[in-house]
């Protein structure tokens, strides 16, 4: 490995050496990816939103003994066992939590008591400013690239007014696969990067080969943002399946919609309870309507039967705009290297253009 060339705040507060992000996403950033990517010297972070408290504890501690590395957790700060989950955290030393959306000032404060770095994920400047009065250690602002929930405001336009609203380190995520993007971003005034779509397509990544496959076969155009499949404007891949949905009434969606969220109870091992409770936090939390948390239960199952059961006839595929410029599968330890080599150049490059 390539020892640390860039040293911003970012990887100061976080203890890494390089300021690159592998995000959170569900069922694709598990144990092994995260490792890798630690290991790599960059910042991995599992997503336990599709796991159960007993499976986020299992892979945090299968993370643990593949590597002696800080990474992170995602959660998502409207689950009902939120706190219990931050608790977890706690008891084994992660270094980073991230949000999905913003974590209650209490939790905050709970986390920072216990040095763990908290960091939200948010999607407009004046979210950035929220949870940094609440004390949020850095954020992560997504622009219309990637493949979340975050709004069409690219990065470009969106990084800058959150740098300029917050005093916190900023990782910009959206449309970011090689050097040149870091070398960009830190240009605006962010502290490093997040990825997503990129590091799924590593040898690290343990979504099947074939369905990498498809991913690596997509261009630039191929990729659809559709709010059919959870409730939410949510980036998939073009697939037979996304493309009927998005044809389907929502009347002819109701009897899957429900075979799927029963699907789900059953593999989360959730009560019909929990589910409702975290129904009504999503609801106060996002405004959803009763049909988009409908919809929203049924985006675990199908992401399952895409990443990991490999079967894209009932399962979909998320991704950011940028799966139409990846077209290899490096190691986590290749990608981040490379990534950071490219970026110290392109940086003493545009350095030289200063008279």
């Amino acid at each position: 490995m390539i020892g640390q060339q860039l040293r911003t705040p970012f990887t100061d507060l976080v203890g890494v050496p390089h300021p690159v992000v592998q995000t959170g996403m569900g069922w694709v950033s598990g144990p092994r990816l995260v490792s890798g990517t630690a290991n790599a010297d960059g910042l991995g972070i599992l997503a336990s939103a599709t796991m159960t408290f007993a499976e986020l504890e299992k892979a945090i501690i299968e993370t643990k003994g593949r590597t002696d590395k800080p990474f992170g957790v995602n959660l998502r700060a409207d689950a009902s066992d939120a706190a219990d989950r931050c608790q977890l955290l706690i008891d084994h030393g992660v270094k980073v939590a991230s949000f999905a959306l913003a974590p209650k000032p209490e939790l905050i404060a709970k986390l920072k008591e216990h040095d763990i770095v908290v960091m939200p994920s948010i999607g407009a400047a004046k979210h950035a400013k929220k949870v940094a009065s609440w004390g949020a250690d850095a954020v992560m602002v997504q622009g219309g690239e990637g493949g979340g929930h975050t709004g069409p405001i690219p990065t470009t336009l969106l990084l800058p007014t959150v740098l300029d609203a917050v005093d916190i380190p900023v990782i910009a995520a959206g449309g970011f696969f090689d050097g040149r993007g870091l070398a960009a971003a830190l240009s605006y005034g962010a502290a490093g990067v997040g990825m997503g779509t990129r590091f799924l397509l590593t040898q690290d990544s343990a979504v099947p080969d074939a369905v990498k496959q498809l991913y690596l076969d997509r261009g630039l155009t191929d990729t659809v943002v559709t709010a059919k499949v959870d409730g939410m404007p949510h980036r998939m891949l073009r697939t037979d399946l996304v493309e009927s949905l998005e044809e389907t009434s929502a009347v002819r969606r109701l009897g899957p919609t429900a075979r799927r969220t029963l699907e789900f109870k059953r593999s989360s091992g959730m009560s019909w309870t929990a589910l409702l409770k975290d129904g009504r936090a999503m609801k106060k939390a996002q405004g959803r309507t009763l049909g988009q948390m409908a919809l929203a239960a049924n985006t675990p199952t199908m992401l399952r039967a895409g990443l990991v059961e490999g079967d894209t006839s009932a399962g979909v595929l998320a991704s950011g705009q940028v799966v139409g410029v990846i077209d290899d599968l490096p190691t986590c330890e290749e990608l981040v290297d490379r990534i950071v080599v490219q970026a110290a150049a392109e940086l003493k490059r545009a350095s030289s253009y200063v008279v």
